[in-house]
């Protein structure tokens, strides 16, 4: 009964997040594109309110024409939309998604049995300070050099820096799979602890300000606009790192850091090409085709960097009755790590994908999805394909290679 009821909070939680992400990606998104797509105002009486910016767009049958002031506006309106709870909803049902799916199974998810560096309990106080350790130095980086004149490439440099390190510490110390996880849950912290300690205070501030009458000190607006920058930038590798489970060849690879940390620049340099392709349609900047050409050549280079060496043949011929024990014998090991490591998913009880390997004939009848998914992609088992050390997987392709032999 837990089983079933964490695989419904699961579906749950994964069917609010990906609701609530796509909400606050797209919101973000937005805002950056109006940002930099805004032109100065014509009409005298916008420039007369404070406008600084204006742009018109048409949109499902009908024409928007939204304006941005200069720090704020002379008058706050009877009522005032704030975008905050996209960030908070998302973060909130990424947490509790985690919390489900791995800090709740930690011994499984969260510790490599071939190489258990910690025990369960501390792999969890291990994957919280992820989250949170990554959130103090970031902020203390933009604390530190943020108002600097270079500030915003003295922050980049470093920041980027520090994902290098978290990377690679991640690899060493978590399953891939959880590594890969915990990387976009740690950018994805970061992404809404902006908005809940930087954003929406540094706007409220602003708010109080005009309604007691006073001047509005720009530096709120600067330190919120700085934050929303970073927060875009994050988007696409937080989007890779929570996609990468569904492949094992990418967290599973002997490199799995510096894969995660290729496939993540790549991300952020396409992401700057979409950012700044607003402003070269403006004229304020030249053509930003080399940051894309620089993020797609990464992927692509990644993309031949893994390519899977090809699968030897498999011998067509069955197993001739009263071969040598050899062959019942790499059987029966096989069959000793499926019981082990792949029926609890793959039995009477759940079947997934309507895959039974409970029997021998079950077994025959998927040896090459069992070749492909342990072997070559190396994915299972699901969600910690640590479980299978290398030597137990050699055991899968010495048997697979010979035909697939099944006991009698």
């Amino acid at each position: 009964m837990e089983s079933y009821l964490l695989d419904w909070a699961n579906l749950l939680l994964r069917w609010l997040h990906v609701i609530t992400a796509i909400a606050w990606v797209g919101s973000s998104f937005y805002f950056v594109f109006l940002d930099s797509s805004l032109t100065p105002p014509v009409d005298e009486d916008l420039k007369r309110q404070g406008v600084n910016g204006e742009l018109w767009a048409v949109h499902g049958g009908g024409f928007y024409h939204p304006v941005k002031f200069n720090v704020a506006p002379p008058k706050l309106p009877g009522h005032l939309h704030w975008f905050f709870w996209e960030s908070y909803t998302t973060w909130l049902s990424g947490f509790a998604l985690l919390s489900v799916s791995y800090l709740w199974n930690a011994g499984i998810y969260l510790v490599n049995p071939a190489n258990p560096l910690m025990s369960p309990a501390m792999a969890v106080v291990a994957a919280l300070a992820f989250l949170a350790v990554f959130w103090l130095l970031y902020d203390a980086i933009c604390r530190v050099f943020g108002q600097r004149a270079n500030g915003d490439a003295i922050v980049g440099a470093l920041v980027l820096v520090l994902v290098c390190i978290a990377a690679y510490l991640a690899c060493h110390i978590f399953p891939g799979q959880a590594a890969f996880l915990l990387m976009g849950a740690m950018l994805a912290t970061s992404m809404s602890a902006n908005v809940f300690f930087w954003i929406i205070p540094g706007q409220r501030k602003v708010v109080a300000a005009l309604k007691a009458g006073q001047p509005v000190d720009p530096i709120h607006g600067k330190r919120g606009k700085q934050r929303s920058v970073h927060n875009t930038y994050f988007t696409l590798p937080v989007l890779f790192a929570m996609l990468s489970n569904h492949y094992g060849w990418l967290y599973n690879h002997d490199l799995n850091w510096l894969v995660l940390i290729l496939m993540m620049f790549a991300g952020a340099a396409i992401r700057q090409f979409f950012v700044m392709r607003h402003g070269f349609k403006l004229g304020r900047n030249a053509h930003p085709w080399p940051y894309a050409a620089v993020g797609v050549l990464v992927l692509l280079g990644v993309v031949a960097w893994l390519k899977p060496a090809p699968a030897p043949a498999a011998s067509a011929a069955p197993a001739a009755a009263g071969a040598p024990a050899q062959g019942d014998a790499g059987f029966a090991a096989v069959n000793a790590l499926i019981s082990q490591q792949c029926v609890l998913c793959h039995g009477a009880a759940i079947a997934q994908k309507n895959v039974r390997l409970d029997s021998p004939q079950g077994i025959k009848d998927h040896a090459q999805q069992i070749y492909q998914q342990v072997v070559q992609l190396k994915k299972m088992p699901f969600g910690n394909s640590g479980a299978l050390t290398d030597d137990e997987r050699a055991v899968f392709k010495r048997w697979f290679e010979a035909g697939a032999p099944v006991a009698p």
